[in-house]
């Protein structure tokens, strides 16, 4: 999780935003063989039964980040909290110390209670024990909060995490310096006492190649001193031309323990994340202290993943380990250190630079062999330890300058996270690596949001997930859930992250802490549904776009596509280099991929990393060109033909790139264009069209996959980053579907809320695939699903449909086509044999608005203990429906609200009539229920509720049931932490308006 913690980090976001650094893309990696928990495989449509989609298993349900103050945790309180979880229809839990709200750390006892300890341990064994009983899985996170670190490693290890940190000193023309080798610009550590020196070196200042912070030096002139160094000192004289630096490189500890720590006796220090050491001592640590007998039986029993976070490697220097010169002269045929004054760095700034060119090949290299190490020694060897124990290996890939993309292969599980993706983007590119390798899931840690612990509404949530969703995410962790208690702590109980810094801290606290947790099996089974589809069958993906530089937590799209394409109804995924060499990466019929995203075309455009320079590396252009010959469409953006090389070039490797390039752009299926704005052009004249299409340009969302022969469609209306305005609206157009097979005619809706699959009445189908209208307020998703009749327990076999009404809605019921209409008329329907009906409706009851309420309140404090709350029960009488912080009884209450009204119906009222319950704003979680009878869960954001055959003539009871946040309760119970956050409009504001519709058969 990235979480914007004050860091010393030498590789941080801004560093990776840098157009000027280089990074590294390629890989050597092979995919896990594993397939990833969760994935709901169909073999085809027949399996599609009435209750499928209705009843999502345990395995594709969400699930929390589980915090505990380290060990010090009760195994019955463990197994409650299984309990709960379990109860409110999650499907699992991540066990993570994380306690950063505590700052007094002697309170939790690490040398008795620390993470690794036995209480731990016996804390660990019981949730699995309960999970186990519960049908839930339990990942576990590989060390205490993050990085990755393990009791036992000290900063002076070969198994730490390693720097590089450099000395300078300036010599003039001619002289002769006389002293001891430059000490670091930058002190170590703490802890770190010791330090090899890699090497000296000279070079002449070149004024010529510095920028506004890196001074210039020119990379000819070079002089490896190391050799005359004798006793830590040396004796050197510049030569006569131009002024000089003598630069010295220090291979030491960083000595960067987890975060919030200390979490353990003796304290974990991070590990070498490139260095097959570093993985050993993670390896051994779980080997030798973790996993006895009873522990890996557990797991075979309950266990899900090791998972680990985002990799945050905190160093005022470079990021570094002894293997890297090998590991350089082995991938580039030349040596490092020449290069390295390029490379080092000074709390994440570059120093020094040779001619801009070069200087940006020479980091690309390294970058590339950083990631090949990163790839090979920590990602695939941990995948490979938690296969050997019947795990999988779930981890965010993401921190460094490093091809993430690659990475998202090698693991079962990628994850991305909703507080550091700045836009969906960031996703696509997780999900082009999880596509291509074959694997199922991507994981996203959700919910984590800056100052808002107590404060978070479910549907602040669900808006900032609709568009993960349609990025291609399908497992959510929710941020988070907190151990019951920990010393010192106030009510409502232990929070891993508040206070923080003395306030609201990160994301949410959730469990039977908090009011809406009454409704929390709503949101489930919501979100376990949406997993459920979108883990099912092959994914589709119209366009892969090909990224030189495989970063991820960047925030950079691609051109024409994220501005342009997607509000077209296109979809893209991105892919790097490595994901050329899978056994997927073919062509047939024209598709890369065919058995996976089946990607229609290759869009490959310059590195925005770099300038937008047309970079390819000479194997990638052949990669390229060998599919092209196969008979993929591709569109080259950029002056192609002209291509450099991304890292340094050998002899004659330009000219041998560009050769290979020319022959890929004289294909027939290859476009290269200059102009952005052409790439629409460009794959029309190809052929190329998306799967879904809208006539003008909209905030709709799609993602696609296949079952069999059916097509699964997610629709959200989003947008490409929470950030972006003005805000969406609300949509109302007709969406164009392709559909796999011809024979799959027959689009159904799929609410996600109530469990419902129905067969949609109204729409029209053409030869490409079948129109639909979509309707959605911002936020807001469905799934349409077009397969054949007979799906999801339908039973109107080859009925005709409406093409076309004038009604408010038309509808297949048991009975056939229906319409419904909230006003009396004639209404014209014109059905798909082309026949044309009228429907007459003589009279529909007015809309009736509540003008009394009665509201009673469980308004929530603080208890005996930090655990326990006190209810106070309040009744009101209420004339105008007004947010609860307005109402001076209840201004700073949390709680649970239950609104009454009763509303009367005209004796008339048939069994033809229904009605429509528009409940207006209500936050935050709502339940209806109709003269006693709860109906299912309804959309939160989109509240209203379809009352249906639950009204009768005469009076009818309606209560809307509404649970709070707690945040106004603690603004005042605790001012010091909460007392800045502003009160909060809760409750059931309005306007409500009971609108009556009647329901006529067609035909």
């Amino acid at each position: 999780m990235q979480k914007h913690f004050p860091q010393r980090s030498g590789i941080s976001r801004r560093a990776v935003l840098a157009a000027s650094l280089a990074a590294g893309a390629a890989t050597v990696f092979t995919a896990a063989g594993a397939t990833a928990a969760g994935a709901v495989p169909l073999t085809g449509s027949g399996d599609l039964s009435g209750d499928w989609f209705a009843t999502s298993p345990r395995s594709v349900r969400p699930k929390f980040r589980w915090w505990w103050p380290d060990g010090l945790v009760d195994p019955a309180e463990i197994a409650r909290e299984i309990d709960q979880i379990a109860d409110a229809g999650f499907g699992g839990a991540e066990i993570a110390a994380v306690h950063h709200s505590i700052k007094d750390k002697s309170v939790l006892d690490t040398a008795h209670h620390g993470w690794g300890s036995t209480p731990w341990r016996d804390g660990v064994e019981a949730a699995l024990r309960q999970a186990a009983r519960r049908g839930l899985t339990i990942d576990l996170t590989l060390g205490p909060s993050w990085p990755v670190a393990v009791p036992g490693v000290t900063p002076d290890d070969e198994a730490a995490a390693q720097e590089l940190a450099y000395g300078r000193v300036s010599v003039a023309a001619g002289a002769t310096y006389r002293g001891p080798v430059p000490e670091p610009v930058r002190e170590a550590a703490s802890g770190t006492t010791r330090r090899i020196l890699l090497a000296v070196q000279a070079a002449r200042v070149a004024p010529a190649n510095a920028t506004r912070k890196e001074t210039g030096l020119d990379l000819a002139s070079v002089q490896d001193l190391t050799t005359t160094v004798r006793d830590g000192a040396l004796t050197w004289t510049a030569p006569a031309e131009g002024d000089w630096v003598l630069i010295s490189y220090w291979q030491r500890g960083t000595a960067q323990q987890p975060e919030s720590g200390p979490h353990s006796s003796p304290a974990a220090y991070v590990v070498d994340h490139f260095s097959s050491a570093g993985t050993s001592a993670v390896t051994g640590f779980w080997e030798r202290t973790v996993l006895t007998g009873t522990a890996r039986r557990l797991l075979k029993a309950a266990g899900g993943a090791f998972f680990e976070d985002s990799i945050e490697l905190e160093t005022d220097s470079l990021v570094w380990t002894s293997a890297l010169p090998k590991a350089f002269e082995q991938r580039t045929g030349r040596p490092l250190l020449p290069y390295l004054p390029a490379l080092v760095l000074n709390k994440s700034n570059q120093v020094f630079a040779f001619e801009a060119q070069i200087t940006r090949q020479i980091r690309h290299d390294f970058w590339e062999t950083v990631s090949h190490l990163f790839n090979t020694h920590h990602i695939t060897a941990l995948r490979d330890w938690a296969h050997s124990l019947g795990m999988e290996l779930r981890s965010q890939p993401y921190g460094l300058q490093t091809d993430a993309i690659a990475s998202a292969a090698i693991l079962d599980i990628p994850e991305g996270e909703s507080l550091g993706f700045k836009n969906l983007d960031d996703y696509r590119s997780l999900a082009g690596g999880r596509d291509m390798a074959g694997h199922t899931v991507l994981s996203c840690e959700s919910g984590a949001y800056n100052g808002s612990a107590y404060s978070t509404t479910w549907d602040r949530f669900l808006r900032t997930m609709g568009g993960a969703y349609a990025a291609g995410v399908n497992q959510t962790v929710v941020h988070g859930f907190s151990y019951a208690t920990a010393p010192g702590v106030s009510w409502p109980g232990f929070a891993a992250f508040s206070p923080y810094n003395g306030a609201a801290g990160y994301g949410e606290s959730w469990g039977p802490r908090q009011p809406t947790w009454r409704h929390v099996e709503d949101i489930a089974g919501y979100l376990g549904r949406v997993h459920q589809v979108l883990q099912t069958g092959t994914p589709r993906a119209d366009i892969a776009v090909f990224r030189q530089t495989g970063y991820v937590a960047t925030g950079i799209g691609a051109s024409w596509f994220t501005a342009t394409g997607v509000p077209l109804g296109w979809t893209h995924q991105f892919l790097s280099g490595p994901l050329l060499d899978l056994p997927s990466a073919r062509v047939s019929g024209g598709r890369l991929a065919p058995d996976g995203p089946a990607y229609k075309a290759l869009f490959v455009e310059g590195d925005f990393f770099y300038g937008s320079t047309p970079t390819l590396a000479l194997a990638d252009a052949r990669k390229l060109l060998k599919l092209a010959e196969a008979g993929l469409p591709m569109v080259l953006l950029g002056a192609f033909d002209q291509a450099l090389t991304p890292g340094v070039p050998g002899q004659g490797e330009t000219d041998r790139l560009r050769d290979v390039l020319a022959g890929l752009l004289a294909l027939p299926n290859v476009r290269a264009i200059t102009d952005k704005a052409a790439v629409g052009d460009a794959l029309a004249a190809l052929g190329v069209t998306p799967d879904a299409r809208y006539a003008t340009a909209s905030t709709l969302l799609n993602l696609h996959r296949v079952s069999g022969d059916t097509d699964f469609y997610y629709l959200c209306n989003g947008k490409h980053a929470e950030t972006v305005k003005p805000p969406v609206a609300t949509i109302d157009h007709d969406v164009t579907l392709r559909r796999t097979r011809r024979d799959a005619t027959v689009p159904y809706l799929l609410d996600p809320w109530t469990g419902e699959a129905t067969r949609i009445g109204r729409y029209t189908e053409d030869d490409d695939g079948v129109t639909v209208r979509v309707t959605l307020r911002p936020g807001q998703a469905t799934v349409v699903a077009l397969g054949r009749p007979g799906l999801f327990g339908d039973r109107n076999g080859n009925r005709p449909h409406a093409v076309d009404s004038d009604a408010d809605r038309v509808l297949f019921t048991d009975r056939g086509l229906a319409l419904r209409a909230s006003a009396p008329g004639t209404y014209t329907t014109r059905l798909s044999p082309g026949r044309t009906v009228t429907t007459t409706v003589p009279s529909v009851p007015d809309p009736v608005t509540p003008d009394r309420w009665q509201l009673d309140v469980e308004d929530w404090h603080p208890g005996a203990d930090p655990t326990g709350t006190d209810v106070v029960r309040r009744t009101l009488t209420l004339d105008t429906l007004l947010p609860w912080s307005q109402i001076p009884e209840l201004a700073d209450s949390a709680g649970i609200g239950r609104y009454r009204t009763t509303v009367s119906l005209p004796a008339d009222w048939t069994s033809a009539h229904g009605a429509y319950l528009e409940l207006g704003v209500v936050s935050d979680t709502f339940r209806v229920t109709v003269n006693g009878t709860r109906l299912a869960p309804a959309d939160r954001l989109h509240p209203v509720v379809d009352l249906g055959g639950h009204l009768r003539r005469g009076n009818n009871l309606i209560e809307v049931e509404v649970a709070t946040p707690l945040i106004n309760r603690l603004r005042g119970t605790q001012p010091a932490v909460f007392g800045a956050v502003a009160r909060q409009a809760y409750g059931l504001t309005g306007p409500v308006r009971l609108v009556p519709y009647v329901q006529a058969r067609v035909g």
